[in-house]
């Protein structure tokens, strides 16, 4: 694996992308790096970053607008539909619906190939309705998370702006690298700052 880092280490530090919560569930404790003084549990940052690749390599499986993404939480918003933008896939934000996944009645009926939520706590009803449907689930958790129906984690803040605009501001940029419609060296057409939440 490539040792350098997907983005610069001081980014990733100013971002919060490693700042968990004081909770910890068993599920996350081998993402976390170490607890500070303050009773916060800081994750593994360079675990974050392998998988982030993994996930892009994993998502770039899939067609674009099979790949949902998913987020309750405000602050996922902008990342999230930035992210749909940049990739072509489909996007839902504020409030799931119920039966957006299981009901073919419901006028917002989706049948994804595979679903990117924020948060599976936030996200629950989401994550609900696609292990119904058999369908993968790949979730941005933070340690107090519970990855019951996630089928791949990234260790991440799921909380915090910068920290969710750096997360999906990286899956966006490999996953169009994987997919061939972006070179090794060749910078997007958005830049993180597209990403951010006001």
């Amino acid at each position: 694996m490539n040792d350098e880092l997907l983005a610069p280490l001081e980014e990733y530090l100013v971002s919060g992308i490693h700042i968990g919560t004081q909770q910890k569930t068993g599920y996350m404790d081998k993402y976390i790096f170490r607890v500070r003084k303050d009773g916060l549990f800081v994750l593994d940052v360079k675990v974050t970053d392998q998988r982030i690749r993994h996930v892009a390599k994993f998502l770039a499986k899939f067609e674009h607008h099979k790949i949902l993404a998913v987020s309750t939480r405000v602050y996922g918003h902008t990342p999230v539909r930035t992210f749909a933008k940049a990739t072509g896939a489909k996007c839902v934000t504020g409030r799931f619906v119920p039966g957006m996944l299981t009901n073919p009645r419901c006028k917002d009926y989706m049948e994804p190939d595979v679903l990117l939520l924020t948060d599976p706590r936030a996200d629950r009803h989401a994550l609900k309705e696609a292990a119904e449907q058999g369908i993968p689930v790949v979730a941005l958790c933070d340690t107090e998370n519970m990855l019951i129906k996630v089928d791949i984690a990234i260790p991440t803040n799921n909380k915090g702006r910068k920290a969710l605009a750096l997360v999906y501001y990286l899956l966006a940029k490999e996953y169009l690298r994987n997919k061939g419609m972006l070179k090794e060296d060749e910078e997007p057409s958005f830049t993180i700052n597209d990403f951010r939440s006001i």
